[in-house]
């Protein structure tokens, strides 16, 4: 057995949840942040990200179950709520509510089902125009305070964290890995997991990957999101999370905690944002045109909101193929990308699911291992 730690870059929900779940199990494990955990430079920053059950696809609604016992765990251990309850609105054409009630019901998962008249009267901050489907066990979670929690989880079992330590490659060194930093330091680890969100695709090439291995890689997609925080006309008024899919906009929204203040809705066009290659061409601007279709549509949509934002932010998705996660292993090198936009209400469980993959305690998620089902890893 190798001397050395197991190795993780990149300390956002992923990265955090996956030295928690090494450490408890024993391990030397050192995680290396290019700035600080839950840096605004990635995708696990700020207060607020949508905790939900709708999926049409039964495989996402029964994981889901699983990591909610995951953040009860964590919420236990931390001794604070990471999770705040709002309950969860999904309507719209290409939404389908009924056929997301379908797989809520075969869940045993609590949900209602109702006419646009019966949803706006319960809720008149907003415009229905069809079937709503309502369930009332989603919620918001602090991402930022919930990644400082699992690191500090890690912390206590032994795991050694490094801020503003930038992975530059990472090189085979016998059966160890020499990871070295850009401003030339470097770490020897017997395992290496690569937890980079947006910046994994300007890290891929200097992995030491195999040419086979790299084409076989699904091609990933970074965005630069935006969204905008609307005040809420009556804020006395207790707003759920919503996702509104219809055939020319999906929008989405949620309580904006203390990013916002706690007086306004999050509000952001799903995949609205302009192509990068990686993060590092995220230059925090928000696109004003973008900008504008969203106020429009906050205008017409979103009644019991003023349409006139008084705070904006933008942030990374990294969307893999069929928006599915990618937690796959070559040899000593585990590449961990859970996001596509959904990733956050998971990462518990993604973290156990890394770690079971790391530690050979089984092949981990098939449907997760497009390198494995490629080239035989």
């Amino acid at each position: 057995m190798s001397p050395h730690p197991i190795a993780i870059i990149g300390a956002g929900l992923a990265g955090a949840a996956t030295a928690w779940s090494l450490a408890r199990r024993g391990h030397d494990v050192v995680l290396l942040e290019r700035d600080t955990p839950a840096s605004h430079l990635g995708s696990s920053h700020g207060s607020a990200r949508i905790l939900r059950y709708t999926y049409p696809d039964p495989f996402y609604t029964a994981l889901m179950l699983d990591a909610r016992r995951g953040w009860e765990e964590l919420e236990d251990l931390h001794g604070e709520r990471l999770i705040t309850p709002t309950g969860s609105l999904d309507y719209g054409a290409t939404r389908d509510p009924s056929a997301l009630a379908a797989v809520l019901a075969d869940h045993d998962i609590a949900h209602e089902l109702l006419s646009a008249t019966d949803a706006s009267s319960r809720w008149p901050g907003f415009t229905f125009d069809g079937p709503v489907l309502w369930h009332e066990n989603a919620g918001v979670i602090d991402a930022e305070s919930s990644v400082r929690a699992m690191v500090a989880q890690a912390v206590a079992a032994g795991a050694v964290v490094h801020e503003n330590w930038t992975a530059a490659r990472v090189l085979a060194q016998g059966d160890d890995y020499l990871i070295e930093s850009e401003e030339g330091d470097a770490v020897v680890a017997s395992h290496v997991v690569v937890a980079a969100g947006g910046w994994l695709p300007a890290l891929l090439g200097g992995l030491g990957l195999a040419d086979q291995t790299l084409a076989a890689f699904p091609r990933l997609e970074v965005r630069q999101e935006q969204a905008l925080h609307f005040p809420y006309r009556d804020p006395a008024t207790a707003w759920p999370t919503f996702i509104n899919k219809r055939a020319d906009i999906q929008v989405y929204g949620l309580p904006g905690g203390r990013d916002a203040d706690h007086r306004g809705q999050k509000v952001a066009e799903y995949n609205g944002g302009r192509v990068i290659g990686s993060a590092l061409e995220h230059d925090g601007v928000v696109d004003p045109a973008r900008r504008d279709r969203l106020v429009a549509y906050v205008e017409r949509a979103l009644p019991g909101l003023v349409p006139e934002p008084y705070a904006e932010t933008t942030c990374l998705f990294t969307n893999a193929p069929a928006d599915d996660f990618i937690i796959d292993r070559v040899g000593g090198l585990t590449i961990l990308s859970p996001c596509s936009g959904h990733g956050a209400k998971f990462a518990p469980l993604l973290g156990e699911l890394a770690a079971r993959l790391v530690t050979d305690e089984d092949a981990g998620v098939a449907r997760f291992r497009p390198l494995a089902a490629s080239v035989g890893a």
